[in-house]
């Protein structure tokens, strides 16, 4: 034995020892090595024949006769395991046996697919192992050999048509497109379970092939209680029950008693039609027996009733139908600028409360009083009528004539001042009324007073500033008797304008004062001295009228024999003062004749 064989046989062959058990796994005499393996393992031998499973894909290429051989060697004891297998799961490659492992499961323990349950009835009659837990073979790659059919045989078994290793749902393979009942609408929205409900019995399995599913009824009630012998599909489409575009252009709604108009046409059947019984009548004699009372009671006392048809079209609701010319038949004809108010700005608006028949007997019921309370007394009680009228507030219908009645008539240069010259508000930084019954009427209520007469003076001015201007004009003074006053007026002081000696004096902010009490009568005070100082001392004792008069210049009074140093006589009587006085000087920037110092020997002046 030791001569013939290599070595002792596995366990697995060791029934097959000895000289003549050789003969069981060789062939002798065929020249070359053959090994009867797949004589024995036919469940190999069936596989490797229809190139299927793991052996097919390893022994590709290889003689059958000596293939087995590279992998499960013997002759090396009874203890020498011939079926080498890999450590663990991960170095083995599940894509050799045919079937990749992906998805899920990529995660499954390998007993769980590789046990005896999951063995097939024709797949046991091969295998030749007792303990088929231990076995490889022998499994389906149908789904449905590891999985429960959930569509308990409605479907085709072929589940990767629809369905993913990763997992059971969704099934992306899965096409409604392809199916008799393509979804559409609303219906894509639909869960499926909605649809392919459990069957009558408990635990039934969930229908997947729908009898009759064309028919609406299969899956949904008639809402009309049979009303309509057509189909839904007559008037309704899969994008939702409420559109229905169909009915809109087959159905003639004005072969009805109510033909739709306007927005009525715009309206979803359910709005009218609210229990979707289209055989009920409904009401549609009066808007009202639709539409709620927008405006409470207000209108069912007209002639016409409270229908709001005499107001509104059926377009819109709004804007009204209401228009001028019907206004002009209330109670309240609109005019002038009435005409061209909004209706809210009267009837404001606030739903079914907005007030249609508002107090109008009193401008003051919708006015407020312009001139607060000024005009309430007897004779005008706030009768705003007496004096504006519709066309407008401004202007007054108070003219000059009227206010000629007043306490204070309009006459003079009053009669050109508007209105609001007088009559202003008085504080306006608030805005508030303009003031019409003024309670002063002296002149510097209303005028400043350019003169800053005293108040005490003012009080003795019987007539005020009309003691001196008249109300035609400011500038035209009456006759003023200047004789009365300390400084009558005199010579060429006669023809001197005011301004020329009441000179104005500015107050700031192009504000001027004419001063005329306290003005100074000496000439000084009005004339610049042409003689340099030269008569100081004179002047201060008599002033210049000692020797000029007040109608003339020249020095009329001036008496050379008794006011000079040199006595006129003779000839002397008749020379010009030039002739003697002939010499002049710059005094204070000015050529001033001078007179004081004149040389009174003949030589000086005769040769």
């Amino acid at each position: 034995m030791g001569q013939v064989s290599p070595g002792r046989l596995s366990k697995a062959h060791a029934s097959m020892d000895g000289s003549f058990g050789c003969l069981k796994c060789h062939v002798f005499g065929a020249g070359k090595p053959v090994l009867k393996c797949v004589g024995c393992h036919q469940e190999i031998a069936s596989r490797l024949k229809l190139g299927m499973g793991y052996h097919a894909r390893v022994m590709k290429g290889r003689r059958v006769e000596t293939g087995c051989a590279g992998c499960h060697t013997e002759h090396y004891g009874r203890d020498f395991n011939i079926m080498p297998w890999p450590a663990s799961r991960e170095e083995f490659d599940h894509r050799l046996t045919g079937f990749p492992l992906e998805g899920k499961h990529a995660r499954v323990e390998c007993a769980e697919c590789h046990a005896a349950k999951r063995i097939t009835i024709e797949a046991r009659k091969q295998i030749r192992i007792k303990n088929l837990n231990r076995t490889h073979l022998g499994l389906s790659q149908a789904c449905a050999s590891c999985h429960r059919d959930v569509h308990a045989g409605q479907l085709e078994q072929d589940c990767l048509r629809c369905h993913s290793q990763l997992a059971w749902k969704p099934a992306p393979g899965f096409r409604h497109e392809q199916t008799a009942y393509p979804l559409t609408g609303m219906h894509v929205r639909v869960s499926c379970e909605k649809c392919h409900r459990a069957g009558e019995l408990p635990g039934g399995a969930m229908r997947y092939k729908m009898a009759n599913a064309a028919s609406c009824a299969t899956c949904h009630r008639d809402p009309h209680g049979g009303a309509f012998e057509q189909p839904c599909s007559a008037c309704h489409q899969s994008l939702g029950w409420k559109n229905v575009p169909k009915l809109v252009s087959t159905f003639n709604h004005d072969r009805t008693r109510f033909a739709l108009k306007g927005s009525h046409r715009d309206l979803s059947c359910r709005k009218c039609h609210r229990t979707a019984d289209f055989h009920s009548p409904v009401a549609h004699s009066r808007c009202l027996d639709c539409h709620r009372e927008e405006h409470g009671p207000q209108f069912r006392l007209r002639a016409d009733g409270s229908d709001c048809a005499s107001c509104h079209a059926e377009q819109r609701f709004k804007p009204s139908t209401f228009v001028l010319a019907f206004h002009q038949q209330a109670a309240y004809p609109l005019e002038g600028r009435h005409a061209q108010v909004r209706c809210a700005q009267c009837h404001t608006p606030r739903g079914a409360a907005t007030d249609y028949h508002p107090v109008h007997q009193r401008c003051m019921d919708c006015h407020r009083d312009e001139h607060t309370g000024q005009f309430a007394q007897a004779p005008w009680l706030n009768r705003c009528e007496q004096y504006h009228n519709q066309l407008g507030f401004r202007p007054s219908l108070y003219n000059v004539a009227q206010h000629r009645e007043a306490r204070f008539p309009l006459t003079g240069g009053h009669l050109a001042v508007p209105c609001g010259q007088c009559h202003k508000s008085p504080d306006v930084t608030s805005r508030s009324a303009a003031a019409f019954r003024l309670p002063r009427q002296e002149c510097t209520s209303c005028h400043s007073d350019p003169h800053g007469i005293p108040v005490e003076s003012k009080a003795n001015l019987s007539a005020g500033c009309l003691t001196c201007h008249t109300l035609n004009n400011w500038n035209n003074t009456i006759h003023f008797d200047h004789s009365a006053t300390a400084f009558p007026l005199d010579g060429a002081h006669r023809s001197a304008g005011c301004l020329d000696c009441h000179r104005a004096h500015g107050l700031g902010s192009g504000m001027w004062r004419m001063v005329f009490a306290g003005s100074p009568k000496a000439c000084s005070s009005c004339h610049a001295d042409p003689h340099g100082g030269q008569f100081r001392d004179a002047v201060a004792a008599g002033d210049c009228n000692s020797c000029h008069p007040t109608n003339s210049w020249l020095a009329a009074k001036f008496d050379h024999d008794r006011q000079a140093d040199f006595s006129l006589s003779g000839s002397h009587r008749e020379v010009p003062c030039r002739m003697c006085h002939s010499r002049t000087e710059q005094i204070g920037g000015a050529l001033v004749r001078v007179y004081k110092g004149t040389p009174a020997n003949c030589e000086a002046c005769h040769n």
